[in-house]
Order: structure tokens, then C-alpha cells, then sequence
């Protein structure tokens, strides 16, 4: 876990090989690493990129002060204890209490995609399919080109031609929309958005989105959004199976009196064997590439009730919290298993340094057989006022990425109006360019209850 990496007050260790440095080298002594080239941690102490209630030990007293979160029950409605987590206490709960390797430099692998040593994905594409398609206009219609038959299926670039099996147009050629291109729902009081984007050929996200009952009638608002490791083999289909593993997981503890928090962890242990095994499926007659790895995705959730917030997470997909009143302080709520997180915990980069670097979204946590570590993070908030959850993947806050900016584009009503907001959040990705999927589920807090606009 992030947190318990060790904060050092100077470079102390190699960041290549991690042997023992003297104060003044300028070169590690063991395998020659030029320590120039790696900043000195800034005087300012720099922290992750966190607001509101998230950095009230490190934001001034008024700003911290906007937002108070007390404690969520330390019991679940089975009378057993779970672990909570405030704010301060990110980023949760692990899996076997296992730390990542308090490395405080990851540089790139060389070899396998992922690197043994620092558990950190680096893999890109080098050949075969690239990462982005550019989008070709059709060919023109062919001359005395028949219409067909009523009922057929009809290209939507030249209007004429029929579809086959395969999703092509047999008269221009064009590729067809698939179903995962742009999806929206909305499931009661909840609604999700998830789109290809502008440059991908494909859509690699997916989500899950649903509402219960507590054992007490309460209701339960669940939503989970994963996104596919672009560098690994069938992301589409790892997002996918991660998305509905999570979703039926959370919806069958639920209902049993499992505390959400407890819930949120088993979901992703669920989702991280759902990717698992698609590893052991042939896949290259599926996909053609120049290597095959396991399939891979991030996944971050949120489980909303009348009092009690849990978010859920692996990777660099996030949530975050706008309260309604907008004179308080929104907040994010997850924290990146990102290499650029890393290096700022560590107190190596500053946030502008890290988040410049070619590596910043290089991730050191995600659900796959080839994951170096499983760490489910979870947290436990109960929020003084009402608000929304913003569950998405960095196809979204690539483009508003501190609470502040996501807050300023979140139309007011979105508590009341759910999916207008998911369409508005996922148009300002496109507008800003829409390089990757984006996906987006909005959730109010409270849950409301039954009579209370829930469907």
C-alpha cells in the first residue's frame, strides 16, 4: 500500500538498484545510476493530489474544516466488527495485509511487461495493432447499388449496403458499430455512461450499475466501473467480466446483512477471479497480436446507503465526492496505484514532475493473473450532507482531474437528474479530445428512499 511507503526526508536509497547512497553522490557507487536525474524532494512538502475532507491533515484549517466525515458504524448488521476507514486512513483495507515493495524509484523494465521486482505495468504496444485508429470516411455508394430488403440490417455510413455476419458493409466496407461503443443506463435513483472515445478503435470499459435492499429495507446503491489494460490481451472482455463479477457479488451480500465495506472487498476478490480466469481461454483466435498477455483491468465501486459510503478500488479508476451544497469542498476519494502516486508519496517528484513524466499512468495495481500483488482498497465514510458519487476512469479525469474541476462541471441537479449529469461529464471528456474510453456512473447520497424518487 501506498501509505506505507517510506517517506524518507532525503534520497537516501539507488532508485535503480536501491543500494545505500553517501550524502553528496552524485552516482550510485554499485551500478553507476546518474542521481542528477532524479529530483530533490521539494521543500513543500508535496502530497498526493487529494482535497477536501481527503487531505485535512494537509490542507489549511477552513478548507479542511468544510467537510467533516464521521465515523461509519463499527458493526454490521450481523453484529460483526468492520474495519473502517476515514478519510486520513487511505487507501484502506488490503488483501493478506501485504505492502507493495517500498521501492523509491521505478525505473522502466526491460523484457516482460511486467516487472517482477516493482510489480509496475510498463507494457506498450511496440507492433501489430496500434492504440489508436484513425477514423476513415466510407467509400462513396456504388453506382446502381440495389436497396435492401425492409428488415435488413443497413450500414450507417453509406446507407446502402447490407451488414454481414462479421459487422462490415458489404457494399463500402465501413466497420459497424458495436454495442459497446456507447452505452447508457439508468437503474433507479442511479445512471452510468460509457463511450469509445474519439481515437480508440474499440471500447475497453465497462460497468455495472444496481440497486437492492438491506436487511433492514434500506436500500442499496451499487455501481462499478472497470477499465481495460490497453497493453494486455482481450481488455474488453477482462473489464467486462470484472464489471459483472463485482456487481453480482455486491448484489448477493448485500441483502444478507454482509457490511458494505466487507461486501465491496469480496466483490473485488470476485472481480479479480472472473480475470483470472480468463487467462486460461485460448485468445489468439480472438485477437491477433504480436504477444499475448493476461487479460488486465482497474475497477473502482461505490456502495451508497441512507448513511454510509463505501468506494472500493484497484488501479488509477476513480471516485470522487460533490456535495450539493457547493460552498463545501468536494473530495476525492481513491488513491492512484499509479507510478506517478508513488513517486510523490515517496517524496521523489513533485505532482507537476511525476504527472510530466512518460511513466505517470503507469500502473502499480490492477485485476489480472499477472498482477505482482492483489490489493483490494477499501474505505468507509459517512458524509454530514447530501451529495453525488462520481465513479469513472481516467478516460474522465484526464480531463477534470482535481475534485475542484470535476465539481465546476457537475450540473447541480445531478442527484435529481443522474443521467443528464453521466452525459454531460462524458461530452466534457470528448470535447477535451476523447484519446480513451471514458465511463462515468453517478450515484446520490443518501440513497433515497422507497417513495422517495427511487424506481
Amino acid at each position: 500500500m501506498m501509505s506505507q511507503m517510506p517517506q524518507p526526508t532525503a534520497l537516501s536509497r539507488c532508485p535503480s538498484c536501491e543500494e545505500p547512497l553517501e550524502s553528496g553522490d552524485r552516482f550510485c557507487g554499485a551500478c553507476g545510476y546518474d542521481l542528477s536525474a532524479v529530483p530533490p524532494r521539494p521543500g513543500d512538502s508535496p502530497t498526493l493530489t487529494l482535497s477536501g475532507a481527503l487531505a485535512a491533515a494537509q490542507l489549511p484549517p477552513p478548507e479542511a474544516a468544510s467537510v467533516d466525515w464521521p465515523r461509519a458504524p463499527e458493526t454490521s448488521s450481523t453484529g460483526t466488527p468492520a474495519p473502517v476507514h476515514l478519510a486520513t486512513d487511505l487507501p484502506g483495507t488490503d488483501s493478506g495485509e501485504i505492502p507493495l515493495p517500498p521501492l523509491p524509484g521505478v525505473p522502466p523494465p526491460t523484457g516482460s511487461p511486467v516487472s517482477p521486482a516493482t510489480g509496475v505495468r510498463f507494457d506498450r504496444r511496440t507492433g501489430g495493432e496500434p492504440d489508436e485508429y484513425p477514423l476513415q470516411a466510407p467509400a462513396p455508394r456504388a453506382a446502381g447499388a440495389s436497396t435492401p430488403p425492409a428488415g435488413t440490417k443497413v450500414c450507417v455510413a453509406c446507407r446502402a449496403g447490407r451488414v454481414d455476419l462479421d459487422g462490415y458493409c458489404e457494399n463500402c466496407g465501413h466497420a459497424q458499430p458495436r454495442e459497446r461503443d456507447h452505452m447508457e443506463d439508468e437503474v433507479g435513483p442511479l445512471a452510468a455512461v460509457t463511450d469509445r472515445g474519439l481515437r480508440h478503435h474499440r471500447n475497453e470499459d465497462a460497468y455495472a450499475i444496481s440497486h437492492t435492499t438491506l436487511p433492514d429495507r434500506a436500500p442499496a446503491l451499487v455501481a462499478i466501473v472497470c477499465d481495460g489494460v490497453s497493453s494486455a490481451t482481450r481488455p474488453d472482455e477482462a473489464s467486462l467480466a470484472a464489471s459483472r463479477a463485482a456487481g453480482d457479488s455486491l448484489m448477493a451480500a448485500l441483502p444478507q446483512g454482509t457490511h458494505p465495506q466487507q461486501a465491496m472487498h469480496d466483490a473485488i476478490i470476485a472481480a479479480s477471479h472472473a480475470v483470472n480466469a480468463l487467462a486460461d481461454e485460448p485468445g489468439g483466435a480472438r485477437e491477433h497480436t504480436p504477444h499475448q498477455n493476461s487479460p488486465a483491468c482497474t475497477l473502482v465501486g461505490s456502495v451508497v446507503t441512507p448513511t454510509l459510503l463505501v468506494v472500493g478500488w484497484v488501479g488509477d479508476s476513480r471516485a470522487y465526492w460533490v456535495p450539493l451544497d457547493r460552498s463545501a469542498a468536494p473530495a476525492r476519494l481513491t488513491e492512484d496505484d499509479s507510478w506517478a502516486a508513488q513517486m510523490v508519496a515517496a517524496g521523489l517528484m513533485n505532482e507537476a514532475e511525476a504527472y510530466a513524466d512518460e511513466r505517470a499512468h503507469a500502473i502499480t495495481g490492477w485485476l489480472g493473473a499477472d498482477a505482482y500483488e492483489l490489493e483490494p482498497h477499501t474505505a468507509s465514510f459517512k458524509p454530514d450532507r447530501p451529495g453525488v458519487v462520481v465513479v469513472c476512469t481516467d478516460g474522465l479525469w484526464n480531463y477534470a482531474e482535481a475534485a475542484e474541476e470535476l465539481a465546476e462541471i457537475l450540473p447541480p441537479d445531478a442527484a435529481a437528474r443522474p443521467l443528464h449529469a453521466a452525459r454531460v461529464l462524458v461530452g466534457h471528456a470528448l470535447d477535451g479530445g476523447g484519446h480513451d474510453n471514458v465511463t462515468v456512473a453517478v450515484v446520490p447520497f443518501p440513497a433515497p428512499l422507497p417513495g422517495a424518487g427511487s424506481a
